[in-house]
C-alpha cells in the first residue's frame, strides 16, 4: 500500500504541499487532477524521494522514504515515468531499460535484455532496441520510459504528466499503452491534464488546489453534480479544460 500522511514541502516561503493524505491500495489507478502549480508533480517526486519532505510521511509498501535505509527499498517498489523522458541519450534503447534491473536488482544481463525486449515488443517498438535516443520520435522516447520504469517490476507505476511534451497524435499512442496498462490490474498513480482520459481508466480521481488535497472520490462521483463538481473550484476547473 501506498502511504501519504500529512505530507509537507516547501520551497523557501512557497508552500507546495500542505497536510496531504492519501492511501493507494494495490490494483487501483487513481488520477491527480488540478491547475498548474498546485503541486501534483512535486506529489509524485516526494513519492519516489527526489523531494525531501518538510513534514508528514511517505511510506511504500511499509518502507518510510524519508529514511536513508528505506529509500532504496521504497524505491524498487515505485517506477516513475517523467515528463521529459529523461533517457540516457549515450545509451541504446535497450541500455537504457536494462541498466536499473542489471545495477540494482542484479538480474544477469541475458534475463534483463529477454525481459526488456518483451515490453518493447508490448508497446510496438521491437524494431527500436538499438537505436538511441535521438533517433526516437517523442511517442517512441516516452513508451521506452514506460517499458524502463515496468522493467523493475514496481508495485506502483508513477506517471507525472508523461503526454504534455507531445503532440496529440503521439499523446494518443502513449494513452492507449497506458490504457492497457490499466486493464491489467497495473497500480498507476497518473498526474495528468488529460481530463477525459482520466475519467476513462481512473478508480479515483484526486483534485489539488494550492498544495491541499481538495476533493477525493471515486471516478464517476468526482464528475457529479453532487460529488466533485459541487466544489466551485472543481467546477471552474472541468469547465475550463472542456473549453481548451
Amino acid at each position: 500500500m501506498l502511504e501519504i500522511a500529512s505530507v509537507k514541502k516547501s520551497f523557501g516561503n512557497v508552500v507546495v504541499l500542505d497536510g496531504v493524505d492519501l492511501t493507494i491500495k494495490p490494483g487501483e489507478v487513481v488520477s491527480i487532477l488540478g491547475s498548474s502549480g498546485s503541486g501534483k508533480s512535486t506529489l509524485i517526486r516526494c513519492i519516489n524521494g527526489l523531494e525531501k519532505l518538510n513534514g508528514g510521511r511517505i511510506s511504500v509498501d511499509g518502507f518510510d522514504v524519508s529514511k536513508p535505509k528505506e529509500l532504496g527499498e521504497a524505491r524498487k517498489r515505485s517506477g516513475t515515468v517523467f515528463q521529459l523522458f529523461n533517457l540516457y541519450p549515450h545509451m541504446t534503447v535497450l541500455g537504457n531499460i536494462t541498466i536499473a534491473p542489471i545495477e540494482v536488482l542484479k538480474r544477469s544481463r541475458a534475463e534483463a535484455e529477454k525481459e526488456a525486449r518483451e515490453l518493447l515488443a508490448s508497446v510496438g517498438l521491437s524494431e527500436r532496441a538499438d537505436a538511441y535516443p535521438g533517433q526516437l520520435s517523442g511517442g517512441q522516447r516516452q513508451r521506452v520510459g514506460i517499458c524502463r520504469a515496468l522493467a523493475m517490476k514496481p508495485s506502483y507505476l508513477l506517471l507525472d504528466e508523461v503526454t504534455s511534451a507531445l503532440d496529440p497524435e503521439m499523446t494518443a499512442e502513449v494513452l492507449a499503452i497506458l490504457e492497457k496498462l490499466a486493464a491489467t490490474g497495473t497500480t498507476m498513480v497518473f498526474v495528468t491534464h488529460e481530463v477525459e482520459f482520466a475519467r476513462r481508466i481512473s478508480d479515483r480521481i484526486v483534485f489539488l488546489e494550492k498544495g491541499k488535497l481538495l476533493v477525493d472520490l471515486p471516478t464517476e462521483e468526482f464528475f457529479h453534480a453532487e460529488g466533485g463538481m459541487a466544489q466551485p473550484r472543481v467546477a471552474q476547473f472541468l469547465s475550463k479544460m472542456r473549453k481548451d
